[in-house]
């Protein structure tokens, strides 16, 4: 049986959604989850606890409601919250201010505030969920995990763009870094499947879902990510354009009068797998493939391709790869992908055992016997990372 005692909250606030998971302290495991999404109206709400799931459809105009009918399916279908140790929540955007977890205060609320401009699709949503968890929730301590807060190990030649002294010093214009509550998990995880001590292996991480990302990791510590000032910069994604030409936006403003709020929306809206197969959602894409689309084989050989540079490049800066290391949705459960990739990566002497990649056990090592390096299949747990850091820092180990 499950103590409340032991028990954090995850909070993941969207602009329209609301995601929780309630994770054992003990053990790391789920002893509830669901999500309210289409917040602000028609509303549904899924939750799952103790092997039954509901699934309803309701009224849900605010996240003030949203975590009210959250707490209500706590209460009503388990586990109770008495207690409750923490709640943890995911904040994309920690700035330079903070690279650490940190226990969330009216001070901490307002810096938050403040870094709207560097995430202005994500931080103000997040800012609106602790606010209101902190309403529903009043007795618990509240933690804000970020996601970059694993890449405060970046050096200064990894995170410094060549731009003039004062968008650096006055606006803070750098490389941060994201998905970092992902990498922690899955490279600590990885050295365990390995048999290994974290702290000497040179791992490339590969964090691949609608949102994706590269990592290279040393020692445990990032030393080089694929994401930047904000989250759209690097691979090729579900709606993010990943990487171009500095200089498109100012080129469509004088040929075509793009706007920068239009030209923002597009990069990360309508652009990725989005604009080049017309779905964002890897598995049609592969569909399409199967069908002999055009659009689905550009799509599929551009993410392709990129990869392989950022792998790469990564070993390189990495000076050794002990591993590669695929998560995410993505990088989970296509072995499709696994193989396109690895088939390019002979340079690095990587090879698949084809049997393994096809399936197996959710989390596997896919490369043959004579790999020079591992490639491995790991499973993600973000919610489990920031029940881990909330739980730190209230003094929990």
């Amino acid at each position: 049986m499950t103590s409340a005692d032991g028990l954090v909250l995850v909070v993941n606030a969207g602009s329209s959604s609301l995601k929780y998971r309630v994770v054992d302290a003990a053990t790391g495991e789920s002893a509830a989850d669901g999500i309210v999404s289409e917040i602000g109206g028609d509303a549904h709400l899924r939750h799952e606890a103790g092997g039954k799931r509901i699934d309803d459809d309701v009224e849900c105009p605010s996240h003030a409601q949203a975590f009210t009918l959250a707490r209500r399916a706590l209460e009503e279908e388990g586990p109770p919250l008495d207690g409750l140790r923490a709640v943890g929540h995911r904040v994309v955007h920690g700035g330079p201010r903070f690279t650490e977890p940190v226990e969330v205060d009216d001070d901490v609320i307002e810096a938050l505030r403040e870094l709207a401009p560097l995430a202005p699709l994500h931080n103000p949503a997040n800012v609106e969920g602790i606010l209101r968890a902190r309403e529903a929730f009043p007795d618990a301590r509240h933690v804000a995990v970020f996601d970059t807060g694993f890449h405060r190990t970046l050096p200064p030649e990894a995170y410094t763009y060549a731009v003039p002294r004062d968008w650096r010093e006055d606006h803070g214009v750098r490389r941060y870094g994201f998905h970092g509550t992902s990498f922690a998990h899955v490279a600590r995880r990885t050295a365990e499947l390995m048999g290994r001590s974290l702290g000497d292996l040179a791992l490339v991480v590969l964090h691949l879902g609608n949102g994706a990302s590269a990592c290279a990791v040393l020692g445990g510590r990032s030393i080089e990510t694929s994401m930047g000032l904000s989250p759209a910069e690097g691979l090729v994604m579900g709606t993010r354009s990943g990487d171009v030409d500095p200089a498109l936006g100012p080129y469509l403003a004088r040929v075509a009068d793009v706007s920068v709020d239009d030209y923002d929306a597009a990069l990360n809206r309508r652009s990725g797998l989005l604009a080049l197969a017309g779905a964002s959602d890897f598995r049609t894409l592969e569909s399409g493939l199967d069908a002999g689309e055009d659009d689905a084989r550009l799509a599929f050989d551009v993410t392709v391709h990129r990869l392989v540079k950022y792998v790469g490049a990564y070993a390189a800066v990495l000076g050794r790869l002990d591993a590669l290391v695929l998560t995410g949705g993505i990088g989970q459960h296509s072995p499709r992908l696994r193989a396109a990739l690895v088939g390019r990566l002979g340079l690095l002497g990587l090879s698949l055992d084809e049997q393994a990649n096809a399936e197996g056990p959710p989390e596997r090592r896919v490369s043959a016997p004579g790999s020079r390096a591992e490639v491995w299949v790991v499973a993600t747990d973000e919610e489990r990372e920031i029940a881990r850091c909330a739980l730190q820092v209230v003094g929990d180990r």
